[in-house]
């Protein structure tokens, strides 16, 4: 990872908003795009403005950054997000995770559609990522360590931090919307996981699993930032599901759940942005 590009970026993103940090950051996963407009002054600058951005070129992720006022803590939103398995590198699809960390976003709150594998799961169903099982055989930190950007070899004994979890399911109680907990598998992708592999992720420990977020939590705990992790079940997984699985479905299930999910980031995000 380029320091001096993560640097440029940041110098752009505080240039363009007006706003010379921000305190937290938020990556919005598929179907949750256009919630960051509606959200209290903010200020649009799409990725394409931004100096070493990579763009999303899959239907559900838009491609702007959001800068927001939570009660006098500006907060960026990251509308949109890039994907390994889209052919992008690891460095640009943790870019603008780095540069939101480098703005001075002390958290970061991933979400993201995923495939429900554990007991009990429905689609419809919010799980607080507890930990993550990396399936891929691929890692953010592979190549040259920046020490400017953190340690060689980072500890990842807690990604989740448990009091923003904890902080998490207090505010989803408040506002009626029950959030569950569970371990997310990544998988490469595009293609959807076979049954036999959504087995296999089932006997190592996973509850959902999915095609993004890892990475990023990677990057953020290299950087030092305070994870917490929402996946959306959009969908069962293979060998779950009695039909076959489709990124329809996945859209549909997250505009279906999009009134719960935006009902707990309205009450939340004020809270992490000071956490």
């Amino acid at each position: 990872m380029n320091y001096d590009a993560v640097e440029d970026a940041a110098v752009e993103i505080a240039r363009a908003t007006g706003r010379s940090g921000h305190a937290l950051a938020v990556v919005l996963g598929s179907g949750l795009s256009d919630y960051a407009s509606t959200l209290p002054k903010a200020r649009e600058l799409p990725y394409a403005q931004i100096p070493g951005f990579p763009v999303p070129r899959v239907e559900g992720h838009a491609g702007s950054l959001f800068s927001i006022d939570l009660d006098g803590t500006p907060a960026m939103i990251l509308a949109g997000r890039v994907h390994a398995y889209e052919g992008w590198d690891l460095d640009d699809v943790v870019f603008a995770v780095r540069t939101a960390i480098r703005s001075g976003c002390r958290t970061v709150l991933l979400t993201n559609a995923a495939g429900g594998c554990g007991d009990g799961l429905t689609p419809g169903d919010l799980v607080l990522i507890t930990d993550h099982l990396n399936l891929t055989g691929r890692n953010p930190l592979v190549g040259a360590n920046d020490s400017r950007l953190g340690p060689r070899f980072p500890d990842m004994s807690a990604v989740y931090r448990p009091e923003l979890r904890a902080l998490v399911k207090t505010v989803g109680a408040r506002v009626g919307v029950p959030v569950k907990e569970g371990v997310y598998a990544w998988f490469l992708g595009p293609s959807y996981e076979t049954p036999a592999e959504v087995q296999m992720a089932r006997r190592l420990g996973a509850d959902v699993v999915g095609m993004s977020t890892v990475p990023e939590a990677i990057a953020a705990r290299h950087m030092g930032a305070q994870v917490v992790a929402i996946s959306l079940v959009t969908n069962l997984a293979a060998g779950i599901s009695p039909v076959p699985l489709s990124h329809e479905e996945v859209t549909a299930t997250a505009l279906a759940a999009r009134e719960r999910v935006t009902t707990l980031l309205g009450a939340l995000l004020a809270e992490l942005a000071v956490a």
